[in-house]
């Protein structure tokens, strides 16, 4: 017995079509029943976007990318709610537009998130033979991508690290630590007292967005923040990189701001305005990228191979002198540079 469908959605004529082609199928050997029974059994284990994306996680995030905790948030938060259920191979293009609209009423930078991550799960997806093809090929970024060049004032600067500085917590430090070493947010919030030997914090490659280990020396202003740390386990900050960036947003909600706010601040600001204090006191800008860990992709740069430790060192004792300056008030020249950790 098989059944063809139901009356009316199905015509009679259209049942006596099909009545025939499985009737020529059987007289040549053929079982449309099983094979209708298969189809449905492929079809119940095809698989939902919430295995997907789990496969996707475990099998190419997390091996490849230092920000799959992004990845995974994203995931929870935004597509497996929306598409929760349905199978990978139903999803269209349609549906990825509409949740990218979606997307950018919260924001740009969120949308072009969810079109990257989207785009990366669907060709792993097409590589595992999950989907026939990738319903975003060609399909380009919902938003501009505009470069973001925000840099605090020399007031900003005092306002705000005397705000954060009052605030508790380990994350709150972990935001001073950064403007004062000029280390990427994800860096700092992974650091591990067992990197740090003598004055120096040594970023292992498998932690450095370019894959290279990058030294940072300490200066007197980052020892005065690591020493105001309880010591319990190997974590020094012990947070994860998300709390920072929420602890700025409350910080600054407090104060009045919201993200459209010309004032509003992100943790990366931060490492751009130590960078902007360090080349405006005169530091070269080959020195400050080499603090900052940027990848130099110049063929000079591939065979350069010389450390550059004491040149930081000096960027980040300027740049700490200046600190100091802007959070007191007083002019640089009076403020004595103690790169020694204990001095006083």
């Amino acid at each position: 017995m098989l059944t063809i469908g139901d009356y009316p959605r199905i015509s009679l004529a259209k049942a006596t079509t099909i009545f025939l082609d499985y009737h020529d199928q059987v007289a040549n050997g053929g079982d449309p029943a099983a094979e209708i029974q298969q189809q449905l059994a492929e079809d119940r284990a095809a698989d939902t976007i919430e295995s997907l994306a789990g496969e996707y996680l475990e099998r190419w995030a997390k091996p490849r990318k230092k920000s799959w905790r992004e990845d995974e948030r994203i995931l929870n938060k935004d597509i497996i709610p929306a598409w929760k259920g349905r199978k990978a191979k139903e999803i269209t293009r349609r549906d990825v537009r509409l949740m990218l609209d979606n997307m950018l009423e919260r924001g740009g930078a969120l949308a072009n998130k969810v079109h990257a991550l989207l785009n990366k799960m669907f060709n792993f997806a097409v590589d595992r033979d999950v989907v026939p093809f990738n319903p975003m090929a060609g399909m380009p970024k919902p938003a501009k991508v505009v470069k973001r060049d925000r840099i605090l004032s020399d007031d900003e600067i005092r306002t705000h690290w005397l705000g954060i500085s009052a605030l508790e917590g380990r994350t709150a430090k972990a935001l001073l630590f950064e403007l004062v070493t000029a280390q990427r947010r994800g860096e700092v919030a992974a650091m591990l007292w067992s990197e740090i030997e003598g004055e120096v914090w040594t970023i292992p490659a498998a932690k450095a967005k370019n894959g290279r280990a990058h030294t940072v020396p300490l200066t007197a202003q980052a020892w005065r923040i690591l020493d105001s740390l309880p010591k319990s386990g190997d974590a020094v900050f012990d947070v994860e990189p998300d709390a920072v960036s929420r602890m700025m947003r409350r910080y600054l909600m407090r104060l009045g701001y919201n993200k459209y706010s010309p004032e509003w601040v992100r943790p990366h600001d931060l490492r751009r305005t130590a960078a902007s204090q360090m080349t405006g006191a005169g530091i070269s800008r080959l020195v400050v990228k080499k603090v900052l860990n940027h990848a130099d992709s110049e063929v000079t740069g591939i065979y350069d191979r010389h450390s550059y430790d004491k040149e930081k060192r000096q960027a980040l004792e300027t740049w700490g002198r200046r600190l100091d300056a802007i959070i007191s008030g007083e002019p640089a020249s009076k403020v004595i540079p103690l790169s020694r950790r204990g001095a006083s």
